[in-house]
């Protein structure tokens, strides 16, 4: 009796020092620091590993290495009674790192594992069709970016959500036909392009898998159709413009897009994997309670939910990862070595580095905004400056093109005219400068008119910057950010835009990567009435037109009087426009990169010292690659190999182009502080990983009487080299001695 007493007590003491354990290193994952990938309580490797062959009473077989712990640990097969078998790596007897499981149908799966789940990059083959997916898995399910081959001999590309395309993505069609652009729950939805096996096109928006709001059919031709689709015939509308102005009329019905067009367009659907590995349930000799019996199974779909359509969270076992609205997290991002502070002016720390949720710019101008009526006159000025017929562009222009007086006025009464449509707005006048020269940038810079007509023209409203800026104008915006439409004053389009039209066209004919601002079109609407208002305002590339979040964005100029927002880390938002002494990052780029960069920046400032041009500025935005759960990027190892060489394209990014999508490091810095402006601060030796896009902007100021009288006053009160109205020449020296101190190479 004493014998079987002392046992139970035994027992019971070995239970409690083994709670003991289990409870400390609880604690210790708890109050230690985050590491760069996640670690199971349960992961710690035992001491001892052995090779087993076992042999269970219901007819499952291992063979394989097993722990002390009486659990499969390392390498091993199991092969299950009912023919499935899993070959691969194994963790305290869970299905654990990298493998290959093979159902009795002939099915595979061969890549990453957590817990049981597909869970990482894997590649899955069907069995007796061609159904296959090689991607990206969260908790058995396709989510990331990944391929996925139909039984239909469809092909799919891009990114997956819930096991459906969602994302951008390529879908290409047996018969040859393909669409490429964004998808949602598995339809085309939002901005896309349908190419046909003929040589047909649609470009423009879609819902629900058809075409749908603004978009253009374009025949091989050269002829295309621009208006809003539905498939309700009553709200269509739209305007053809053939190829050659001579053909006559055309008659084309928009609805055989849906009725013919697209019934071949059908997206297939993949085989459903009916068992995955963490349904199956594995039978260790062990206390269940240790690692044995149904842990496997507890493993299955237990603290595993893709959450709602705006946020994706998951627990696989101890993992966990979570994205939030507004917030984009780019894949592959798991480090959780989060940086301790990002240090500003003066060396004192500007807290962490936190990025908020980026927003669209401006207010929608609906009907009663004060501007609705001038923005209906714009958008019908360039439907009928653009749309209306005229001969092949060629870049080859005359002289006279380029003369101030090349304009066109073009009167629009309310009940239209021969040559403009009706129209709801107030009756104005509109004049086109210079339009063969704005005409021809246009195919320089590789803009579709159709395209180009949608974004400005469309059903969709432009948006109002919230505050005019420095010289007064104010901007607006296009619902796609595309492009960017600023007013101007009378001097700043006739003194130096027209003046210098003619260098600047043949500058960025001679340099095809520049960084000036791309300009599309200078226009001006004289209102009717007493007033009799003129507004003159020119069509711009918006730079930060990318499919990244800009998470920072710096106005560079290379000055340091008046050059800080003193703005708290709190109050920065997205869009907020940082200056030279808020600049707490030095840009690392690839040696190709920054040669080209460094190349450019000469030939652009050369130009504009000629044409008397001062005061631009380098804009940049940050995009932050790496982000922890809270909204703070991610530093990286100072030793990590230099990213983005020239011909390095980053997963499921647009093209890189100078100024454009570039991958770098940005190096935190941190100025002294001694009293002194300091431009750029010291190295830390800290880094991110950052995509960035940057141009030269605010390129419409010459140095005229008004800047060198600023020039004269505030030198009697500053130090003359930090202000920035200075000499063109001194200006571009000292703007390219900055910008070549904040790039540099990587080495």
């Amino acid at each position: 009796m004493s014998n079987g007493l002392n046992g139970i007590v035994k027992a019971w003491e070995a239970k409690l020092k083994k709670s003991r354990k289990a409870a400390k290193r609880r604690a210790n994952s708890i109050f230690t620091a985050m590491s760069v990938a996640h670690v199971d309580d349960d992961d710690i490797l035992p001491v001892d590993l052995s090779d087993v062959e076992t042999s269970f009473p219901n007819g499952d077989i291992y063979t394989g290495q097993w722990a002390s712990s009486s659990a499969a640990h390392g390498h091993g097969k199991y092969l299950w009674a009912d023919g499935h078998m899993y070959i691969g790596d194994w963790r305290n007897g869970r299905i654990t790192g990298t493998g290959k499981f093979i159902w009795p149908s002939g099915a595979t799966y061969e890549g990453s594992f957590k817990n049981g789940h597909l869970d990482g990059e894997g590649i899955y083959t069907a069995a007796a069709t061609d159904d296959f997916y090689r991607g990206s898995f969260i908790c058995n399910v396709k989510h990331g970016k990944g391929s996925q081959n139909y039984p239909s001999g469809d092909h799919y590309e891009g990114h997956f959500r819930r096991n459906l395309p969602d994302g951008k993505g390529r879908y290409k069609w047996k018969n040859g036909n393909q669409y490429i652009g964004h998808w949602r729950r598995g339809g085309m939805n939002g901005n896309g392009t349908m190419i046909w096996a003929n040589g047909n096109r649609y470009d423009g928006t879609w819902e629900n898998g058809l075409p749908r709001g603004n978009g253009t059919y374009r025949w091989v031709d050269g002829s295309f159709y621009v208006g809003i689709w539905s498939k309700d015939q009553d709200d269509q509308s739209g305007t053809y413009y053939p190829s050659d102005p001579q053909s006559g009329v055309f008659e084309w019905d928009p609805q055989e897009v849906y009725s013919v067009g697209l019934t071949d367009c059908r997206v297939s659907k993949c085989e459903e994997i009916s068992v995955f590995p963490s349904d199956m349930s594995v039978d260790w000799a062990s206390d269940e309670d240790e690692c044995g019996g149904e842990m496997m199974r507890r493993g299955g779909s237990e603290g595993c939910s893709l959450g709602s359509e705006s946020d994706l969270s998951f627990d696989c076992g101890s993992g966990s990862l979570e994205m939030g609205a507004g917030v984009k997290w780019e894949e592959g991002s798991a480090r959780a070595d989060e940086s301790e502070k990002s240090r500003g002016v003066g060396g004192t720390a500007r807290n962490h580095i936190l990025i908020k949720p980026t927003k669209k710019q401006g207010l929608t101008i609906s009907k009663g905004h004060k501007n609705y009526e001038l923005m209906l006159n714009l958008q019908l000025g360039i439907r009928h400056a653009v749309g209306r017929p005229a001969p092949t562009t060629s870049l080859d222009l005359k002289s006279s093109a380029f003369d101030p007086r090349d304009k066109v006025w073009t009167r629009f009464p309310r009940l239209g005219s021969k040559h403009t449509p009706p129209h709801q707005s107030c009756e104005f006048r509109w004049k086109d400068y210079c339009p063969l020269v704005f005409r021809a940038l246009r195919k320089l810079f590789k803009v579709d008119p159709a395209d180009y007509m949608i974004s400005i023209c469309g059903n969709d409203a432009l948006r109002e910057l919230s505050s005019p800026g420095k010289s007064g104008s104010f901007f607006y915006l296009t619902n796609d950010d595309r492009y960017m439409i600023k007013t101007m004053k009378k001097s700043e389009a006739k003194q130096v835009l027209i003046r210098m039209l003619s260098a600047y066209y043949n500058h960025v004919r001679a340099s095809e990567n520049t960084l000036v601002t791309k300009f599309f079109g200078l226009h001006c609407v004289k209102m009717t009435g007493p007033a009799q208002k003129k507004v003159r305002f020119v069509i711009m590339g918006n730079l930060f037109c990318t499919e990244y979040a800009i998470h920072r964005r710096f106005d560079l100029k290379g000055s340091s009087h008046g050059r800080l927002t003193e703005k708290p880390e709190s109050e920065i938002e997205p869009t907020t426009t940082l200056k030279d002494l808020d600049l707490n990052f030095i840009f690392r780029l690839h040696k190709s990169w920054f040669q080209e960069f460094c190349s450019q920046v000469d030939k652009d400032c050369d130009f504009l010292e000629q044409e008397r041009i001062m005061d631009y500025s380098l804009l940049v935005g940050i995009h932050f690659r790496d982000m922890s759960h809270s909204g703070q990027p991610l530093n990286i190892s100072e030793n990590r190999t230099p990213v983005g060489s020239a011909d390095q394209n980053i997963e499921g990014a647009q093209t890189a182009t100078l100024g454009s999508n570039i991958p770098a490091r940005a190096e935190l810095t941190v100025r002294k502080n001694n009293g002194e402006a300091q431009l750029v601060g010291e190295p830390t030796g800290e880094y991110y990983d950052v995509i960035l896009v940057f141009g030269i902007i605010d390129i419409l100021q010459d140095y005229d009487i008004s800047k060198k009288l600023e020039h004269a006053y505030k030198s009697f009160q500053y130090d003359p080299s930090s202000i920035s109205a200075v000499d063109p020449k001194q200006y571009s020296k000292r703007f390219r001695d900055f910008i070549y101190k904040i790039f540099t190479q990587d080495s």
